[in-house]
């Protein structure tokens, strides 16, 4: 197995970089970036095969249609929860009373 991966970013080699700059004088050409798998982060990540946010942007741009299709969704997903309660805070902030709302919304256990 590989320690490295090649941008599957489709424009990732026309990106005007040095770091993408290779070959002999008279020779030189724009190359995609190689992805090093050495950090456990980047192997387990979706940026094991994308240098950046732009590639990855780019290749769902392209390929958008086909990701879909492997596994469409025909209806909503949803999640039980209880009511939600709406809860108000208020301390003093030295100039005066301030207050605010959260809202706490809680899961319903199915297990």
């Amino acid at each position: 197995m590989s320690n490295f991966n090649w941008c599957h970013g489709p424009e990732c080699h026309t990106n005007r970089t040095q770091d993408r700059v290779r070959g002999s004088k008279g020779n030189k050409v724009l190359r995609t970036r190689k992805i090093s798998l050495s950090n456990g982060y980047i192997r387990d990540s979706i940026y094991a095969y994308f240098c950046n946010q732009g590639c990855l942007y780019e290749f769902l741009k392209q390929h958008m249609d086909r990701v879909i299709t492997i596994a469409p969704r025909r209806e909503p997903l949803e999640t039980p929860i209880e009511d939600p309660k709406k809860i108000t805070h208020t301390y003093n902030t030295g100039y005066g009373d301030y207050s605010y709302t959260t809202t706490k919304i809680k899961e319903i256990d199915n297990d």
